[in-house]
């Protein structure tokens, strides 16, 4: 059975990790030796979970146009513009390097000592998923002198070098680990056996190699994990690990919903283009992953992009647009059952045959519905859907729908792969014509122009971008790039990491 972790539990473990990682320690904190891994990875997995869980689900939300601003507030406008400043990630940034990756090696450099595979297996797959979180979302990363306390300014290491070396450290520790290897306390799979971690690390695997597959050839390797079919056989989450009180509840749920625990937060709503594109097929998971509107008449409607509705407080208020669905142990998702299968399609629709492509195609869409304890899966890719099967359509349809079961467990995942795959693309429709922010009469809204399946230019959107794009990488975070004299200037808004060239 999973522990759950309160949060003064949680900065007590990170201030003494902190302390005894520093080479000034404290002589009345424990030193490293006096810590073991037991101690250290929960730790490390809630400081992941808070930054992976929260702030990167919020603005993967915004910039897939899973998510629009409610009304009144301003809080998140600028993701919904398609913006990232230097300093609005940097406290994220600082957490995954300082908190995340600082204690992880810790726990490979002990595990390692030990020969404890298993222990080593896990904190390398959650190095490894940190790294390439932050390439994904930078482009460019500290990365080969990241964490060498000696190198006061790292070198940025380009996204694909960091690609490179993650999957090596990956395809390592996999080679080291066997089943039965034990693995110490977390709250991913708790105190067992390495079996879940390897699935987990060839999921993992699998995602690396898919996502950098337009730009490399890495066929091969591939077809051989594809072969040895060693994935996960339920989503890979922190899910059993949360509690109803403050600081031990799921991190979004505690930033957006928690009001019983002095939160306010009311940012997230539903965009237009997220909910429009399943109402438009009456999809079984909308509810599960959103509320109705309060307002009106209970149905589900989204915002637009790059406004906050001020100017019509009459005719929409923050209710009318529909919340997602929270519960404080609602799960913060790594890696999805229905992830893996969207990859396998398309793995076979390009290297293998149509059949297995169709299959696995389905196979996602029924364990997202599974996922959202919905029904209705085979009503989407029926024959007389718009999102039946086609190979000739294999990227469009799995973007789509992909886009559509990331929407409602995991946002930012959703943005990468929309900057991949091209899908959902823009349509002719822009945020002005959706919402005329001059307009304070009621026909100001105008969601029946949206063409199900598109993304749209926001109202008011991020001029160095341009319109019909999507913000393709966080700037580089002002925590880093201000005080490391080796940082390389922004490479620009519109400019992909390298996987989306």
């Amino acid at each position: 059975m999973k522990k759950i972790i309160s949060v003064f539990v949680m900065i007590a473990g990170l201030c003494s990790c902190e302390q005894y990682l520093d080479i000034n320690t404290d002589p009345n904190s424990p030193a490293e030796e006096n810590v073991s891994a037991d101690m250290i990875l929960p730790a490390a997995e809630m400081n992941l979970a808070a930054s992976y869980g929260n702030y990167l689900r919020i603005v993967g939300g915004y910039y897939a146009q899973h998510y629009a601003q409610t009304f009144g507030t301003s809080n998140y406008v600028d993701y919904s513009e398609f913006k990232m400043s230097a300093t609005r990630s940097s406290g994220t940034y600082t957490q995954l390097y300082a908190r995340t990756l600082k204690n992880l090696e810790t726990v490979r450099r002990q595990a390692e000592e030990a020969e404890e595979w298993g222990t080593y297996l896990a904190a390398t797959t959650l190095r490894v998923f940190t790294f390439q979180v932050l390439v994904d979302a930078y482009g460019e990363v500290p990365y080969a002198q990241s964490l060498d306390v000696a190198t006061v300014s790292p070198e940025f290491d380009h996204g694909e070098d960091v690609y490179s070396g993650i999957l090596a450290e990956l395809n390592a520790a996999l080679a080291k680990a066997a089943a039965s290897d034990q693995v110490c306390a977390n709250f991913l799979f708790g105190a067992t056996t390495a079996g879940e971690w390897i699935k987990f690390a060839n999921a993992l695997k699998l995602k690396i190699l898919m996502r950098t597959s337009k730009v490399n050839n890495v066929q091969a390797e591939l077809a051989a994990l594809v072969a040895e079919d060693d994935f996960p056989t339920e989503d890979v989450s922190w899910d059993d690990c949360w509690a109803d009180e403050i600081g031990k509840a799921n991190p979004f749920y505690l930033e957006e919903e928690a009001t019983s625990f002095g939160s306010n937060q009311k940012n997230v709503v539903a965009n237009i283009a997220y909910m429009r594109t399943m109402t438009d097929v009456n999809d079984g998971r909308t509810g599960s992953f959103f509320k109705k509107n309060s307002v009106g008449s209970g149905s589900y409607t989204g915002g637009v992009s790059g406004t906050n509705f001020s100017t019509t407080p009459d005719h929409y208020p923050a209710a009318y647009f529909c919340r997602p669905q929270f519960a404080y142990n609602m799960p913060v998702y790594l890696i999805t059952v229905s992830e893996v299968e969207f990859f396998l399609a398309e793995y076979h629709a390009r290297y293998g045959t149509a059949a297995n492509a169709e299959a696995h195609y389905k196979a996602a869409i029924d364990a997202s519905f599974e996922s959202a304890g919905a029904t209705g899966a085979e009503d989407v890719y029926a024959a007389t859907s718009p999102y039946a099967w086609s190979t000739a359509d294999y990227e469009k349809l799995i973007g789509i729908q992909k886009w559509i079961a990331l929407g409602g467990v995991n946002n930012f995942e959703g943005w990468c792969e929309l900057r991949r795959l091209k899908y959902p693309a823009f349509g002719a429709v822009t945020g002005k014509d959706l919402y005329d922010e001059t307009d304070n009469s009621a026909n100001a809204y105008k969601p029946d122009l949206y063409v199900a399946g598109t993304l749209y230019t926001p109202i008011n959107f991020n001029t160095e971008l341009g319109a019909g794009k999507v913000l393709q990488r966080f700037r580089y975070a002002e925590a880093s790039s201000s005080r490391n004299s080796n940082a390389p200037a922004n490479r620009g808004d519109a400019t992909p990491v390298f996987w989306a060239e």
